[in-house]
């Protein structure tokens, strides 16, 4: 009789789960309209928490909803989260966002973003690439004291504009980070 180690156990677990991850594809499951629902609570809150970026939605050619990242690190840090690509109110393609991070860092927080596309060519290459990460050409737009969203023309005059609110929880440290937004089927 042959004895299993913790090792081996281990080992054969993570096998069979890489093996059984790509069986479940997605179609027919009720994740978009979840996402949607999500997305379109995101929206209303941006929009009547921050009105300024009702004028950055309309110039812009799409939008990049993520209604939930969360984001966790103690040195090395990680974060995921999924939402949904929108291109005249409607929703046209789904994405995951995927984050990793190092240096001197602790703490978890969770977080909503949009990317708003303000050009044509930003969305296309966006939509076309295989994954996209985030560069230079992004623009934040960030909470000021007076709890305005800041989005002048200096921001949408910028290829991408990311907007980040709703922050929960405490992330402290100084970082190396990335993050690649992959289609998905949910």
């Amino acid at each position: 009789m042959t004895q299993f180690s913790r090792r081996g156990f281990t080992l054969a677990a993570l096998a069979g789960a890489g093996v059984t991850a790509a069986c479940g594809n997605g179609v027919g499951s009720s994740a978009g309209p979840k996402i949607d629902a999500r997305v379109d609570k995101t929206l209303d809150y941006l929009y009547s928490t921050y009105p300024n970026t009702r004028d950055l939605a309309d110039k812009s050619n799409g939008q990049l909803v993520m209604p939930l990242v969360t984001e966790a690190g103690f040195g090395i840090g990680g974060g995921y989260g999924r939402g949904a690509l929108r291109v005249d109110g409607v929703t046209v393609d789904y994405y995951s966002s995927t984050k990793g991070s190092i240096g001197l860092q602790i703490g978890a927080q969770q977080f909503a973003h949009v990317l708003f596309f303000m050009t044509e060519d930003a969305l296309t290459r966006f939509r076309h690439s295989p994954g996209w990460a985030a560069g230079a050409d992004v623009e934040y737009a960030l909470n000021d004291k007076g709890g305005n969203m800041r989005a002048e023309t200096t921001t949408s005059s910028s290829p991408v504009v990311a907007v980040i609110f709703g922050q929960a929880g405490l992330m402290a440290g100084a970082t190396l980070e990335g993050v690649k937004y992959t289609r998905i089927i949910p």
